[in-house]
Parts: structure tokens; C-alpha cells; sequence
């Protein structure tokens, strides 16, 4: 088995694969201070609350993009699954060119969803990732990374609006019935949800006109990502893990 592991800079997502199949996954908050003992313990109790034996997982993959918690991993792989981690990152193999001015300042996640969704299509595409930021990540139709867009994310956007306005609260993200809203809350989540469907839109838009592929896939993960693809005329599929499944195609590529 694999055990598998996205470490955001908002959320940590781990999984485990029993060959292709993902027979469970947990998300749970990134906390930038834990211990190595605390991180083990804490993914040891998910492994023990599903019936998965710690002596059953021959190996471990990482995707990071917090780096003070990188030390803290490699040490709590060693003690508590007696492996050795398998980090995303520049040197790798990932059997894609990565067309960046600078390939090291590529988040190890947007390598890491490009390479998964290229494995499914076969086609150019578009990932479009709602975590800490929101980022769109350009796949061409031969396999390449060609680049990409990082925009402040959703979350992000909610809590600088309840701090820097004293009088809007902090709310849950979920659809108003009507876009012109008669309350407050209301008001903020239409802001929210249409504002950003309609974004998406416009930059996919702006994407397919530059990339000039006749079919292209929009893609979407993360935490919000069903909450506002279905407000986009481009996104067809959500796919929750995808990251995941990037990390297990990455590991097996560089063990060979």
C-alpha cells in the first residue's frame, strides 16, 4: 500500500492506495508547528481507524508547499512508518516538460495535478485548483506544462473581507437562492460564488484563445471546487482527488 500525502497551506489531504484503488483519504488542517510525533500519531490514528496495519504501507509520497513542516515529515515517516519519504520536487522525474522561465518555482502541487489529469486525458487542459490560492495550471496537447495563473484564493478573499470591514461577518460559503440578495450574508455569498464562477469563466475564456487547441479540458479540484464549478459554463468534471493520484503516479515513475 501507499500512503500518500498533500501538505496546502491551508489543508493537508493523505490517502491510501491499494494498487490503483484509493480505499480511503482524510483532510484535516495544515498546522505549520507539529511535531513529528504529533503529525504520526495523528495519521496513525486515521490508518488504525480504517483497518490499515502501518506495517502494510510499503512507501510514502509527499507534496509540500509549506517547507518548515519538511524536516518534521522526513522525520515522521522514518520513526512511525520505518520509510524513507518520496518528496515532489525539482529533479524528479515527472515525464512532463515543465516550459517555465524558472521549472523550481513551480508549486509541487500544480506539477503534481498537471501530471495526473495529462495521464487521464491525453489532451491539452486547464486545472483549476481552489485551495489557499486559485491557481490554472496549462497542460498542451503533447504533455507540456506550458504555464499558468495564480489569483488570491476563496478563503482568502472571506476572511480579508470580515477583517478589514468591521461590520461584515464571517460566514458559511453556500448559494443564495437569488444573485440579487436581501441580506448581508446573502449578499457576501452571491459576491463570493458568482463573482468567482464569473472569473473562472473569463480567464478560461482568455486561456483557450491563447492556447489555441481546439478541445481543451477544464478540470477542477480542491475544497471549494463543487461549490463553484457549477456556476461556470467550463468546468465538466470535479475531481477531489486528483492530487493524490498525481502522487502515486510520481512515485511509481521514480521508482523505476
Amino acid at each position: 500500500m501507499l500512503f500518500v500525502l498533500d501538505i496546502g497551506n491551508t489543508q493537508m489531504v493523505a490517502g491510501v492506495f491499494n494498487g490503483d484503488i484509493l480505499i480511503n483519504s482524510w483532510r484535516m488542517r495544515t498546522e505549520r508547528n507539529k511535531t513529528s510525533d504529533e503529525l504520526g500519531i495523528q495519521f496513525y490514528s486515521f490508518l488504525e481507524h480504517s483497518n490499515i496495519k502501518v506495517s502494510d504501507i510499503d512507501g510514502i509520497a509527499i507534496s509540500n508547499v509549506v517547507p518548515p513542516l519538511t524536516i518534521m515529515l522526513t522525520i515522521m515517516s522514518k520513526k512511525y512508518f520505518h520509510k524513507e519519504p518520496f518528496f515532489v520536487g525539482p529533479g524528479i522525474k515527472t515525464g512532463m516538460p515543465i516550459l517555465y522561465d524558472n521549472p523550481k518555482e513551480v508549486g509541487a502541487d500544480r506539477i503534481v495535478n498537471a501530471v495526473a489529469a495529462y495521464r487521464k486525458y491525453q489532451n491539452a487542459l486547464v486545472v483549476i485548483d481552489f485551495g489557499t490560492a486559485t491557481t490554472f495550471d496549462c497542460v498542451s496537447k503533447r504533455g507540456e506544462y506550458i504555464g499558468g495563473i495564480i489569483i488570491p484564493g476563496i478563503e482568502i478573499s472571506l476572511e480579508a473581507l470580515s477583517e478589514r470591514t468591521a461590520k461584515l461577518p464571517k460566514i458559511e460559503l453556500v448559494k443564495p437562492e437569488k444573485i440579487i440578495a436581501k441580506n448581508t450574508v446573502s449578499a457576501i455569498q452571491s459576491g463570493i460564488i458568482y463573482g468567482y464562477a464569473g472569473m473562472v469563466d473569463s480567464i478560461c475564456e482568455k486561456i483557450k484563445k491563447e492556447m489555441e487547441e481546439q478541445n481543451i479540458n477544464f478540470i477542477a479540484t480542491g475544497g471549494l471546487a463543487h461549490v463553484i464549478s457549477k456556476e461556470t459554463n467550463f468546468i465538466k468534471e470535479v475531481d477531489e482527488n486528483l492530487t493524490l493520484r498525481g502522487l502515486k503516479i510520481l512515485y511509481e515513475l521514480n521508482q523505476k
